[in-house]
C-alpha cells in the first residue's frame, strides 16, 4: 500500500490573526516571497496600516475586498486551434480562478511600482483598485475588452 500523495487541497487554509480572513492569508502566501512568511505578512499589515490613514469612509479590510472584487474577471480568453488557425476564444472564468487572477494582477502591478517600498506601492494599488482605477484594474479592462472584440470565436469555446 502507497503512501498518501500530498497536495496543496488536503491543507486547509487558516484565517490571518488580523482580519480573521481566509483571503487575507491567501493573498500573504502570493505576495511571500523565497518563503519568507513574516516579511510578506508585515508588509500586507503596513499597508493595510496605511489605507486606513488614507481612506477614512471604509475599514481598511473592507477596502481590500472591494478592491480583490473589483479586479476579478468575469470573462477571458483562451487560444484555440481550429483548422490550422489559433483563435482567442471567450470563455467565462470560475469563481477559483477569478480570485487567483485577481490576486496575480494586484500583486504584479505592485511590483511593476519602482521607487517605494512595497507596503506603500500595495497600499496604493489596494486604494487603486478600490477606486476601480490603476494598473490591475486596466488589465482586467484589456481582457475583457479582448473577449468583447472576439465574441463572434465563441461557438469555438469547449
Amino acid at each position: 500500500m502507497g503512501r498518501k500523495k500530498y497536495t496543496a487541497s488536503n491543507e486547509q487554509l487558516r484565517p490571518d490573526p488580523r482580519y480573521n480572513k481566509v483571503l487575507v492569508s491567501k493573498f500573504i502566501n502570493c505576495l511571500m516571497l523565497d518563503g519568507k512568511k513574516s516579511v510578506a505578512t508585515r508588509v500586507f499589515y503596513d499597508a493595510m496600516d496605511i489605507i486606513e490613514k488614507k481612506v477614512k469612509d471604509a475599514p481598511p479590510i473592507e477596502v481590500f475586498e472591494q478592491a480583490v472584487q473589483n479586479v476579478k474577471p468575469t470573462i477571458e480568453v483562451r487560444s484555440k486551434r481550429v483548422g490550422g488557425s489559433n483563435y482567442q476564444v471567450p470563455i467565462p472564468v470560475t469563481r477559483k480562478r477569478q480570485q487567483s487572477l485577481a490576486i496575480r494582477w494586484i500583486l504584479q502591478a505592485v511590483r511593476g511600482r519602482k521607487g517605494k517600498p512595497c507596503s506603500v506601492s500595495l497600499a496604493q494599488e489596494l486604494i487603486d483598485a478600490y477606486k476601480r482605477e490603476g494598473t490591475a484594474m486596466t488589465t482586467r479592462e484589456n481582457v475583457h475588452r479582448m473577449a468583447e472584440a472576439n465574441k463572434a470565436f465563441s461557438h469555438f469555446a469547449w
